[in-house]
């Protein structure tokens, strides 16, 4: 059973770890009062397994909270930045814990989404949920974040007509650009030609 020959300071707040018959581990002084260890101790070979995980699960802890102060992130948005310096086991785990604690909430993260697509954006429901999809939310969160937004398709239609396109609406070939473009804003042919119609008669 390998046997702690030294403790001392390291780097910042890393620690060194010396044992009798293997190499040296570098820890946090944190993961390492913790456990209260001291010179001399006996050390299993599953104590140390869980000295190691523990020290990666606060890198990657600090890490997560650093990129969410840094900004909003989804649980599926930080495990993707996390997975690319830590296991999948230590993302979960630090992901589901900050999710536990409310610093990840899919939920607010969609409310505010939604509400900048589609309040100021203009977006139609289509691309909204496809920007939305993007940020890995799930279906349930995207539909409950949308609900509010389910009336009023047509009068943002045409607000985003009347602020961009209004100059753009002289002749039959303009008109089919300024249809695709109102497509990609993820609103339906039907919508599209239902407003286009009612600003053609008032005009």
């Amino acid at each position: 059973m390998p046997v702690i020959s030294d403790i001392a300071p390291y780097k910042g707040s890393t620690m060194r770890i010396d044992f009798e018959g293997r190499e040296p581990l570098f820890i946090s002084s944190e993961v390492v009062y913790n456990y209260n260890l001291q010179k001399g101790m006996d050390m299993p070979d599953s104590a140390i397994e869980q000295l190691i995980h523990d020290n990666e699960f606060r890198k990657a802890r600090e890490r997560g909270l650093y990129l969410m102060d840094y900004g909003d992130n989804t649980y599926a948005q930080l495990f993707g930045k996390l997975k690319r310096n830590y296991s999948e086991d230590i993302c979960y785990e630090v992901c589901d814990k900050l999710s536990e604690i409310g610093v990840i909430n899919d939920r607010r993260y969609a409310e505010n989404l939604a509400r900048r697509l589609v309040e100021v954006k203009l977006m139609g429901r289509y691309r909204a949920v496809n920007d939305m999809k993007q940020k890995g939310l799930p279906k349930s969160i995207i539909d409950e974040a949308l609900a509010p937004y389910a009336e009023g398709e047509r009068e943002r239609l045409r607000e985003l007509i009347e602020k961009k396109y209004m100059n753009k609406l002289d002749y039959e070939d303009r008109n089919r650009k300024v249809t695709a473009s109102l497509v990609r804003y993820g609103y339906s042919f039907d919508d599209i030609r239902a407003v286009l119609k009612e600003i053609e008669q008032e005009l």
